[in-house]
């Protein structure tokens, strides 16, 4: 690896730059390409982060010619991206840009690139490095890669990447048979699954929040952690992709992948290094002891949004949106309570949300702690009973009382689930912290990802000059406000990390297996019902069944 004469050795933002490579993007002309890659390229580039021998080359079914090409990703990066525009920086990366017109079906368009990545290596010195971003739907990988591979475009070695976008399958069936795929032609090191999230400063932020804050980590475990409410909020509806969303729904499309990689930052143990594969195999520990803590009916739920107004906006409900079956079952919200089977998150669930049409667009983490002992009893509050080492056990809870068994968890374990992750009680002698004769909150530390990044601490305070009346304040970090420098699209870091061949973040096959090994059984339960998901009305919070998710165990969700 190259090392940059420019950088500051002391300076640690950007350590290295990439050899020269050759980056070819299948799908060019799609929505993903235009909003999000391209602009992310220019921004790269213009940050001098790119090497200086470097080339662009675009393959799409439109025929265009180069200078067309060229020209729509000016109008891309002039539209999308996050740094200043400078003619220079535009002049000597659109000089390296080549569009190759064809189907991707046909032998003669991969003789064609052939001949474009030949010259690439004796006009740019790009040496035979080369990444192919398949931007494309998950059903051409066969066919691209097995083109790549009988054309020698790509043999297996570190000088041959694939970058590919989700979904990775649609189950776990299908995730396995996607990875046999790429296997065939790329080594598992060389193949990187974009998950944007991953990306995102904030979510790459809570490693170093963990890890290197003594007075976090002493308190990431059961003992002090309640419980967990990690939320992906959009305020849009399924717009132009309905052909895509139909059949798929929010819990395949947002939970298995960005949710569950969230959560196993957040549950993992500290990894013996923030090296690549010590990171990874940290993850892949967490997400291998998620489990479903009792019978999938009453641990998830799904919905549906229906008609309603986002603002002052009138929206139409899913079954109204173009494209869509009018009798689609289809969830466009999804809620699920885990458990993390570790000795450190032993008696803490997670809850998982998201959802479209939703009151805004947000996601976050919120870690929310037990309460002081010291808030026992404040007027008219309601005490739970004597504490089991599960939860609250005032009375053995039958299998009777907790609903019949299922496939997913016999009746021994449906009792069991009726106490995982219920409310522990309070107990104290000491004088009762008060707030208008309820207890103050509980201190919760939120991870605010999108939008408004940064981190807010909720602590009680004493009011001025009452006798011991508490209420909340809150601490807060903003990332705008504490660095002066922006922060990057997700895809600037993901695609600087391919190109420069690491991949601390990027999931491997058994981690997208772990997570269809979770959220198989929830699509499964779902598909055995006769019943439709329940409605909510778009602009509201989801439907009434998520709130009952959580009121079982004495909670309520956060209003982000």
């Amino acid at each position: 690896m190259s090392v940059n004469p420019l950088v500051d050795p002391l300076d640690q933002r950007v350590p290295r730059v990439p050899p020269p490579c050759a980056l070819t993007i299948f799908g060019v002309t799609g929505d993903l390409a235009r909003r999000k890659i391209l602009p992310a390229i220019y921004d790269l580039a213009n940050r001098g982060l790119l090497p200086a021998g470097f080339s662009l080359t675009g393959v799409a079914r439109s025929e265009w010619t180069t200078a067309e090409f060229v020209g729509q990703a000016h109008a891309a990066v002039a539209s999308g991206a996050r740094t200043p525009f400078r003619q220079r920086v535009w002049e000597q990366l659109s000089a390296s840009m080549t569009y190759v017109s064809g189907d991707i079906a046909e032998a003669s368009t991969y003789d064609r690139l052939r001949q474009v990545l030949d010259r690439s290596d004796a006009s740019f010195g790009t040496g035979g490095r080369r990444v192919f971003y398949l931007s494309m739907p998950p059903a051409t990988f066969g066919v691209i890669c097995g083109h790549l591979a009988s054309s020698g475009l790509a043999a297996r070695g570190p000088d041959a990447k694939v970058v590919i976008e989700k979904p990775f399958g649609h189950d776990l069936s299908s995730a396995q048979a996607l990875d046999a795929t790429l296997s065939q032609v790329f080594d598992p090191a060389s193949v990187f699954r974009i998950d944007h999230y991953l990306g995102k400063e904030t979510v790459r932020g809570m490693l170093a929040m963990r890890f290197t804050n003594q007075v976090f980590e002493p308190l990431w475990c059961s003992e002090h952690v309640d419980h967990v409410q990690i939320t992906m909020a959009e305020e849009l509806g399924v717009g132009s992709r309905a052909s895509y969303y139909d059949g798929i729904g929010a819990t395949r499309d947002v939970m298995q992948n960005h949710l569950l990689q969230l959560l196993a930052i957040i549950a993992m143990d500290k990894p013996a290094s923030f090296g690549a594969a010590d990171l990874r195999a940290a993850k892949e520990a967490a997400l291998a002891a998620v489990a479903i803590p009792g019978p999938v009916g009453e641990c998830a739920v799904r919905g549906q949004y229906t008609a309603g107004w986002q603002g002052n906006i009138p929206v139409r409900g899913y079954l109204d949106e173009p494209g869509i079956r009018a009798d689609s079952v289809t969830d466009t919200y999804g809620a699920l309570k885990l458990a993390v089977r570790t000795d450190r998150w032993r008696d803490t669930p997670f809850y998982l949300r998201t959802g479209k049409r939703l009151g805004r667009r947000v996601t976050e983490v919120a870690i929310i702690f037990r309460r002081a002992d010291n808030q026992a009893e404040c007027a008219g509050a309601a005490q739970p009973g004597p504490v089991a080492e599960f939860g609250p056990a005032a009375e053995p809870v039958s299998a009777a009382a907790s609903g019949p068994a299922t496939e997913f968890a016999p009746a021994a374990e449906s009792a069991a689930a009726a106490t995982f992750g219920a409310k522990r009680p309070s107990g104290s002698p000491w004088p009762d912290f008060c707030l208008q004769g309820r207890p103050s909150g509980a201190n919760a530390l939120v991870i605010r990802i999108q939008p408004d990044e940064g981190i807010t601490l909720r602590i009680g305070a004493k009011v001025p000059q009452t006798d011991m009346d508490v209420r909340d304040v809150t601490m807060d970090f903003s990332y705008g406000h504490a660095f002066t420098e922006s922060l990057p699209d997700a895809y600037e870091p993901l695609i600087l990390d391919v190109l420069l061949g690491q991949d601390p973040l990027f999931p491997r096959a058994r981690e997208v297996d772990e997570s269809w090994r979770v959220i198989d059984p929830v699509e499964e339960y779902w598909a055995s019902l006769d019943s439709r998901p329940e409605p909510y009305q778009a602009g509201t919070w989801g439907p009434a069944g998520a709130d009952r998710l959580l009121a079982r165990d004495g909670r309520e969700w956060r209003r982000p």
